[in-house]
């Protein structure tokens, strides 16, 4: 309807001399105009209800965090890691409104951070409603419910707060400037120069949410240091199994189901025709959407199956645990490239991302890293994967439907497109990694400094449920009956112990 103007002026001739032509043509037109802007507010309220809806998706994962961090750390720790992810959306919530918005999609601005609607200032504006702002927190929630998971079980209290602030006002706001905003340096969206002619084609985040969460989470837990126990003397690996396969199998599940919110999501839009297709009328950014969610879905169910007779062969078990971790890790390497490939490679993507993740808790092991949930290897990883995969099998079609008015932008190498895509996503690897380390390794470092990141030996021993949160997480009897034993544990003041 944006292309479709009535004039009274060319249509009077064609109501003939009548006297009253001219105010028969004034009023059709007049009806046309209402129907048009009541087709255009039906449009634009069919997008944000599709972004609202996918918004409350993305948002549904941080359950989905809480149970499978829950189920994956020992019960003496669940309450601990279960209020670290409230307060991963709570604290978020503030500081990507603060700061972390602006900075990520403060336009006009340059090419590497954003510079308005600090607080929302000045917003909605052209470039966005409320309904793009609460999408783009709930994504920046999940970067930070990432790393909770690597530095489990042994953090203090404070040390959550901290970190988790940082993150969402400032390190990861500013890398989903550089390759989501329209500004960004290396976006795929910007107006003039791209990056080697085709910018990095990100789509929901392999890089920008998985890379950012893993790589801070992998510097959080190289700093911190591996729980007590998890190696023995000689420096073995020592099982420190969670203590419910059901959370973890839940937790899962529901992350799942909110990744249908985070890829197909990521189109921002519902309601858009494609031009210039090979395909019949009914198909626009709809069907796109669809294709997504199958990709998506074939992806994480490649990996899983993937991993299930990978670790059978390699350990002789069928674990629930790495089939999860594996699935988890297809959707993390299908993220980036979910809209611009088919359902065949999607297939090879979730494969290679299942001995991708196999081969780094190996490499974990070998260098005596602990990360309770395999967070900086499942998602620093299979992320890093998903990256170069997308360069790899990026269909033309779909990238100059997703990305029009570019003719002749690269698309994956294995597709003809040649190396141009490969050569921007290995740049985006490598910005990434040096940006979330010198931010969130300095960040904790500075905690470990000051004695805010580790908890005392005793208190580790004992749990953080009992000396931080003033009781354990499941009442195995009477509690009433049993308040000396509660009492037994010394609960003030533990968190601030040096380890």
């Amino acid at each position: 309807m944006a292309g479709f103007t009535c004039s009274a002026a060319d249509l009077r001739p064609l109501l003939g001399t009548a006297a009253n032509a001219t105010a028969a043509a004034e009023y059709i037109c007049n009806g046309f105009d209402t129907v048009s802007n009541k087709l255009v507010a039906a449009t634009y309220a069919i997008d944000n209800t599709y972004l609202l809806f996918s918004a409350y998706l993305v948002f549904s994962m941080q359950l989905g965090f809480a149970m499978l961090c829950a189920g994956s750390v020992r019960a003496k720790n669940t309450m601990n890691i279960m209020l670290t992810n409230v307060l991963d959306a709570a604290t978020g919530s503030l500081f990507y409104y603060l700061f972390g918005f602006a900075l990520a999609f403060g336009s006009p601005s340059n090419g590497f951070v954003g510079r308005h609607f600090f607080g929302l200032e000045k917003y909605p504006s052209p470039s966005g409603d409320y309904s793009f702002f609460l999408y783009q927190w709930s994504f920046a929630i999940a970067a930070a419910g990432i790393t909770s998971g690597s530095i489990a079980e042994r953090t203090q209290f404070v040390a959550y707060l901290i970190y988790s602030s940082f993150l969402t006002g400032l390190v990861y706001p500013i890398v989903s400037h550089w390759f989501w905003s329209t500004d960004g340096w290396a976006s795929p969206v910007r107006e003039g120069h791209l990056l080697f002619g085709s910018g990095v084609i990100d789509f929901a985040g392999s890089g920008v949410v998985h890379m950012v969460g893993g790589i801070a989470g992998l510097w959080g837990a190289l700093v911190e240091g591996p729980r007590m126990g998890r190696f023995d003397g000689d420096g073995k690996p020592v099982s420190l199994r969670g203590h419910s396969g059901t959370l973890v199998v839940l937790g899962t599940f529901l992350l799942w189901f909110g990744w249908y919110g985070f890829n197909p999501g990521s189109f921002l839009s519902i309601l858009k025709t494609y031009e210039h297709t090979n395909y019949f009328s009914y198909y626009g950014q709809w069907s796109a959407i669809g294709r997504t969610a199958v990709t998506t879905t074939i992806a994480g169910s490649s990996a899983a199956l993937t991993t299930l007779f990978g670790k059978r062969l390699l350990t002789g078990h069928w674990n629930v645990t790495d089939v999860c971790n594996g699935l988890l890790g297809g959707f993390a390497a299908i993220t980036g490239g979910c809209s611009v490939v088919d359902p065949w490679a999607a297939i090879i993507c979730g494969f290679i991302a299942a001995w991708v993740l196999i081969g780094c808790n190996k490499l974990a092991e070998m260098l005596k890293y602990d990360d309770p949930l395999e967070a900086a290897q499942l998602h620093g990883g299979c992320g890093a994967w998903g990256i170069i995969f997308t360069a790899l099998f990026a269909k033309k079609d779909y990238v100059n439907e997703i990305y029009p008015g570019k003719p002749g932008r690269p698309h994956g190498l294995l597709m003809g497109g040649g190396a141009r895509l490969l050569a921007a996503h290995l740049i985006q690897i490598l910005v990434v990694i040096g940006w979330v380390s010198v931010t969130m390794g300095s960040v904790f470092w500075l905690l470990k400094v000051f004695g805010l990141l580790r908890i005392s030996a005793d208190a580790e021993m004992a749990g953080l449920d009992v000396t931080s949160h003033g009781g354990l997480a499941y009442a195995y009897h009477d509690e009433n009956n049993d308040q000396s034993e509660k009492n037994s544990f010394p609960i003030a003041n533990m968190d601030s112990s040096n380890a």
